[in-house]
């Protein structure tokens, strides 16, 4: 796009794309309002065109934020801003507005690129991904689409390295993990569309590679007091108590997924043999979980005293009518922050402590205990050592037995 048009025209350019792509009315003028005040400002310090620079000045003076030193969430003050000014950006250098999140509206294919996306998802289903995977792999995948649909390209087969070359230019302010992610998933595809005849070239090759380090961030892991006092302060003499005493000490004791204990049915409760026997979610993996005393006499009391009457053949059900298993994307969050809250736990700024963490907390016992890194990563489910050696992080014992005497390190080297 050419950055010397006017900004009054390249609003007016933003708002009837932003109206092809059938934003609502409110938006629109959502958008129109806050653009004006762009122009009024732009006008002020007699700027004609629009410009990255102009747009962050403006951020600096109308809300006191500044895009370009942004690391982190955006706060919610200003996402909105923000992302008004980002499609200004991407509009005038791409010539189109990228979605940087898919909407959670139902997905419009792009009618020329329809059967191509159908099949590739088809071809995801054969290759056994798992629903969470495949999710984010199309989601992935939408962003690249969306591009195409802008630059008005009618079919798949005139797509070229320059297209690919562009898009990838559009990636500039994600983090290299994600670069490295999206662009992975654009390879597959490509490699899909060439095996397939939707393209007569390979152009997986022509996709750039990312170099970037395996730092993973340090799993949050809670005190065994803390996670001891907010399972003394559920209330176990009601129905939604026992439910919660019994969801919350499972992920405790076995570190098990969420997703993992809400598919756990009655029939997966190997009683005679104190097992709980299922496949995991995330690995398709056949698994078998020690019916542990205190899990076992919990899950007895949810059954017996606390478990509505509901047909649903899950373990835990939801104790609001309908009686039925949680939601596929229900976290179960709620339960544990209503916990943390009664036992007054104060969790350090920037930690987390969602139902995840309880299983770090799990394996940072494990560590204490001097297991075999192999041994949890079984224990935890884990298809590779490399994902469990992860938490040697939070192991601060076994960190301190490694530290160097400097003192030490300049005698030897003196030697």
């Amino acid at each position: 796009m050419n950055s010397k048009v006017p900004i009054r025209e390249l609003v007016l350019d933003v708002l009837a794309e932003l109206r092809h792509l059938n934003y609502s009315k409110n938006t629109l003028n959502t958008y129109r309002r806050f653009y004006n005040r762009v122009i009024t400002f732009a006008d002020s310090r007699k700027q004609t065109n629009y410009s990255e620079e102009l747009g962050n000045a403006f951020l600096k003076t109308q809300y006191s934020f500044d895009l370009n030193n942004c690391d982190s969430t955006l706060p919610r003050t200003v996402r909105s801003k923000a992302r008004f000014i980002r499609v200004l950006g991407d509009y005038q250098l791409h010539g189109v507005i990228l979605r940087r999140k898919p909407t959670k509206t139902p997905y419009v294919r792009p009618p020329q690129f329809a059967d191509a996306l159908i099949a590739f998802e088809k071809e995801c289903v054969l290759r056994n991904y798992s629903k969470a995977g495949m999710r984010t792999r199309i989601n992935r995948l939408r962003l690249f689409i969306d591009y195409l649909d802008g630059c008005s390209l009618t079919s798949l087969s005139e797509l070229t390295a320059q297209e690919l070359s562009n898009y990838t230019v559009t990636l500039i302010g994600y983090n290299s993990k994600s670069v490295a992610a999206v662009l992975t998933v654009l390879r597959t595809f490509l490699k899909f569309l060439y095996l397939k005849g939707y393209h007569c070239k390979d152009l997986s090759c022509d996709v750039p590679s990312v170099k970037y380090s395996y730092y993973p961030s340090i799993p949050s892991a809670w005190k065994n007091d803390d996670v001891k006092r907010m399972l003394d302060c559920i209330d176990r003499g009601s129905p939604t108590g026992k439910r919660d005493y019994a969801i919350l000490l499972t992920v405790a004791r076995l570190g098990m997924r969420v997703k993992d204990l809400k598919e756990i049915k009655l029939c997966n409760l190997k009683w005679n043999e104190n097992k709980i026997k299922m496949v995991q979610h995330k690995t398709k993996q056949a698994v078998s979980y020690p019916l542990l005393d205190d899990i076992g006499w919990a899950i007895i009391d949810y059954l017996k005293n606390g478990r509505p009457q509901t047909t649903s053949p899950y373990l835990f059900v939801r104790h609001n009518a309908p009686f039925e298993a949680f939601g596929t994307h229900a976290n179960l969050h709620n339960i544990i922050t209503k916990y943390t809250r009664l036992a007054g736990i104060e969790l350090p700024r920037g930690s987390k402590r969602g139902m995840h963490s309880l299983r770090h907390t799990l394996a940072s016992v494990l560590l204490e205990q001097h297991t075999p890194l192999p041994v949890i990563s079984e224990i935890l489910g884990h298809m590779s050592v490399l994902a469990t050696s992860v938490y040697l992080k939070i192991d601060l014992e076994g960190l301190r037995k490694c530290a160097l005497d400097p003192d030490e390190v300049f005698n030897y080297a003196d030697n």
